[in-house]
């Protein structure tokens, strides 16, 4: 037999509402100018087709934004939904559907004392999300603020401008889905976050949409830690499979071309180049050198690193006979700057890193390489090389145990890696 009524469908203003976040502002803005409701048919008794019934507003339209606005007619839409499975009928039925359904849940609440059902409002008036919340609940602009202050206090500068970009950026989009700074931080859940990421996969790629569930997942454990929230549920988020980007490692002729190169046209890049190649140091980390890092006499170097904070490194004898008098230039200095080896520049870290690597850019174009090369390639080619050196006589396994020691690494798969 043929139903008698069609599925309850939510008009949006003419837009894909599944699409809302990729919609120009003009394109929201006019869809939210329009009345949105719940419609569907039923089927006529006389001639036996289906014909459209009333639509059914329930209060949504005096909301502006889409999150609200969606959330009740959702309930709307699931709500008659049901009613038309257990046998409503306009054409039989005397009572409005508004009616019907307060008889509904009138006779619930008596078989079921036990679980007694709140008396919805006489034009069947559903609740915003945020109505049910007590006074002392956190609002997003607060959660955010706080988690940012926070966190600004146990993270270095470097770390702490990339979590903020990201943690800010997830706040723009939670206002530009329609919540606002007064919503509650309670309010967004497990699918909200869920969504953000799918959106942050479209546009980018799966390793920056696992740093971002990272980063968000920091912040509600904040807020967890300070019972702002009862549970940090992005921590059961799943990760997805990212390929680690690669930085290709040179052959014995490109790298003794470059060297040449360098040692002829740029010598402070060169040696530049040499602390990351021999140290096996990061290129930020080679910024962060300042003169009292270097122990010429002891043969140590002690730098910051990102997984510990000052890690002593044995400073081989190929770079201590590159490395010029250091002897007269202030501890405070830093050992790398763009004119001379051993002075003052005081700029952001992340900074000085850039400008090597814009300045490397150079020697790149001039032998033709592409962006799978970088000072970072230097680092890998010789881990590999020593790699290779120490595998002829050990088995693998131990030989990275050895490795990582001298690397730096904190676990044995990021060496692999």
């Amino acid at each position: 037999m043929k139903l008698n009524y069609s599925e309850p469908k939510i008009f949006t203003g003419g837009v894909d509402i599944s699409s809302w976040s990729k919609l120009h502002p003009k394109e929201k803005e006019k869809a939210l100018s329009k009345d949105w409701y719940v419609y569907y048919s039923f089927r006529e008794p006389k001639s036996g087709k289906l014909k459209r019934q009333t639509n059914i507003k329930g209060g949504a339209n005096k909301f502006k934004n889409k999150k609200e606005r969606y959330h009740i007619l959702r309930i709307l839409q699931k709500s008659l939904l049901i009613v038309l499975e257990q046998g409503y009928n306009p054409y039989a039925d005397n009572k409005s559907l508004g009616d019907y359904l307060i008889d509904k849940l009138n006779n619930q609440g008596q078989q079921q004392p036990q679980q007694p059902v709140r008396q919805p409002q006489q034009h069947l008036v559903l609740h915003a999300p945020n109505t049910n919340h007590s006074e002392t609940e956190t609002s997003i602009k607060q959660a955010f603020n706080l988690a940012l202050e926070l966190k600004s206090n146990v993270m270095n500068n470097n770390s702490f401008t990339k979590y903020k970009s990201r943690i800010t950026r997830f706040e723009k989009w939670l206002l530009a889905e329609g919540y606002t700074n007064n919503s509650y931080i309670s309010d967004i859940n497990k699918k909200t976050v869920i969504q953000y990421l799918n959106n942050v996969l479209q546009s980018s790629s799966p390793r920056n949409r696992n740093n971002t569930r990272t980063d968000i997942a920091s912040f509600f454990q904040v807020l967890e830690d300070n019972e702002i929230i009862k549970e940090n549920f992005v921590k059961n988020i799943n990760v997805l499979k990212a390929i680690p980007e690669r930085n290709k490692t040179y052959k014995p002729k490109e790298e003794k071309e470059i060297f040449d190169y360098l040692r002829e046209t740029d010598p402070i890049l060169l040696l530049f180049v040499q602390f990351v190649s021999y140290n096996f140091l990061r290129p930020i980390e080679v910024c962060r050198l300042r003169i009292g890092d270097i122990d010429v006499a002891d043969k140590k170097l002690y730098v910051r690193a990102k997984n510990q904070p000052v890690k002593t490194k044995i400073i081989p004898d190929i770079l201590l006979r590159e490395l010029p008098d250091i002897s007269k230039s202030k501890t405070t200095n830093y050992l790398f700057t763009p004119d001379i080896i051993g002075g003052e520049w005081d700029i952001e870290e992340t900074n000085k890193r850039d400008y090597f690597t814009k300045r490397f850019k150079k020697v790149k174009d001039h032998f033709n390489l592409g962006v799978d090369y970088g000072l970072y390639s230097f680092r890998h080619t010789f881990i590999t090389k020593l790699y290779r050196e120490m595998a002829k006589n050990t088995s693998p396994s131990e030989v990275k145990s050895r490795l990582q020691l001298i690397t730096g690494h904190s676990t044995i798969k990021a060496l692999e890696q």
